[in-house]
């Protein structure tokens, strides 16, 4: 066998990819793709596949979106880089834009924005950004078990999944994490006397669409209130529409201290975003944090392009009406247990452990989806996809659910009833 055969991957003409001159921190992929329309991705031989995971809730717009094609190459035509030492004409306007949606989408909250190239660098400002806001000696963040913040080392810490720590010990200093959605842990947690902000996930995307009680998020606000802590909502995965509303702290109408987006923002440009309520932002002075890339034009005109169709096209109603349907057919699904979750970030919680063959099936079947854990399917679809796509899905996975529910049966708990989540 040839290197490149070993390391997997093919050409869009059909010839083996070489991929050994790129590091191993990625399992090898099944397909390659080489195209994309809409919700349709089409690999190395032409063959088109529904997408719903949209690059991990990335191309929410569906992929090549003409808006926001025509605006990226317009601006690579015109200026597509300066640095932060000098300014640009687009990113006020993105981060007006921002401020806006944070606040509902009619007025401005009031609040200021940080640009970065990543959710895990918008993490990283948020982090620091804490520390600077509390000064000496108030530097911890408590975030929660499960919890998923970033690759980066102080987000990594952040990161309340400890098995993705352990090669990489030890930790910055700094970060005590709770169960998720125990507010007594976290009041126990929180001591204004060290503690500086809470950090969450309205809903814990990455440890399978894990969903806190209704009252969990207006219970951590008061609590950082009477504190005097920041509360920091990690809206990465969930902001921008994707569940129902332009961010999901918005569904219990609580006001965060800070808000970090990015996936959704450029529609498969990489861009993050930080954004602070205006008294907490001003704890950052000219040299405290920075980033090359960060707000270069040529991104900016990205997010600029994915905001207006977002906003013309009313994202968060269509993900509320899309989601509505696409729940409806996966709770009718065999090997379904429940559905969880908000808007186009759903859940499918299976009664065995058949996630991962189901999602390798649903592939071989023209359907990109994929297995936080080993019996649950996350869906993640673009915001504007149809509902005959969304039928077409649920048709193709009843067949490959019904197969495998033959083969693996139910989980069974001690009573012999159903294991359950």
């Amino acid at each position: 066998m040839t290197p490149a055969a070993a390391a997997g991957g093919v050409s869009a003409t059909g010839a083996t990819v070489d991929r050994s001159a790129l590091m191993h921190n990625y399992a090898e992929p099944a397909v390659t793709f080489v195209r994309g329309e809409g919700s349709t991705l089409y690999d190395t031989e032409g063959r088109p596949y529904l997408d719903f995971l949209s690059g991990l809730a990335v191309t929410s717009l569906g992929h090549a979106h003409p808006v926001v094609a025509e605006a990226v190459a317009t601006q690579a035509r015109t200026l597509s880089h300066v640095s932060n030492l000098f300014g640009n004409v687009v990113g006020p306007e993105v981060a007006m834009t921002l401020d806006r949606l944070i606040g509902g989408g009619t007025e401005r909250a009031g609040g200021q924005v940080f640009f970065a190239n990543s959710g895990a660098e918008a993490n990283e400002c948020a982090l620091k950004l804490a520390r600077r806001w509390a000064g000496p000696g108030r530097f911890t963040v408590v975030s929660t078990n499960d919890s998923f913040h970033g690759r980066t080392l102080a987000a990594l810490a952040a990161t309340g999944q400890f098995e993705k720590q352990a090669a990489f010990l030890p930790m910055p200093e700094g970060f005590d994490h709770v169960p998720y959605g125990d507010i007594g842990a976290m009041d126990a947690a929180v001591d204004p006397d060290h503690v500086a902000a809470v950090l969450v996930e309205p809903i814990l995307g990455e440890a399978g669409v894990v969903m806190p009680s209704s009252d969990y998020l207006g219970a951590l606000r008061s609590l950082c209130t009477e504190r005097g802590v920041l509360l920091m909502v990690d809206e990465i995965q969930t902001g921008l529409g994707r569940t129902g509303r332009w961010f999901a702290f918005q569904h219990l109408g609580i006001e965060p201290d800070v808000v970090t987006m990015a996936k959704a923002l450029g529609n498969g440009m990489p861009v993050g975003a930080c954004w602070a309520r205006a008294e907490v932002a001003a704890a950052f002075v000219p040299g405290d944090h920075g980033s090359t890339f960060g707000g270069q034009p040529l991104a900016m005109s990205a997010a600029r392009a994915t905001l207006s169709v977002m906003e013309a096209e009313d994202v968060p109603s269509r993900a509320a009406s899309a989601g509505a349907h696409l729940r409806d057919g996966l709770e009718r699904l065999p090997g379904v247990d429940h559905v969880r979750g908000e808007g186009l970030l759903l859940a499918a919680v299976l009664v065995n452990d058949f996630a991962g063959p189901a999602c390798a099936e649903a592939l071989q079947g023209g359907l990109v989806i994929n297995a936080p854990r080993a019996d649950v399917l996350r869906f993640a679809p673009s915001l504007l996809v149809s509902d005959a796509d969304i039928d077409r899905a649920v048709t193709t996975l009843s067949r490959i659910l019904a197969r495998l529910l033959a083969a693996f049966g139910h989980r069974t708990g001690p009573d012999g009833g159903g294991g359950g989540d």
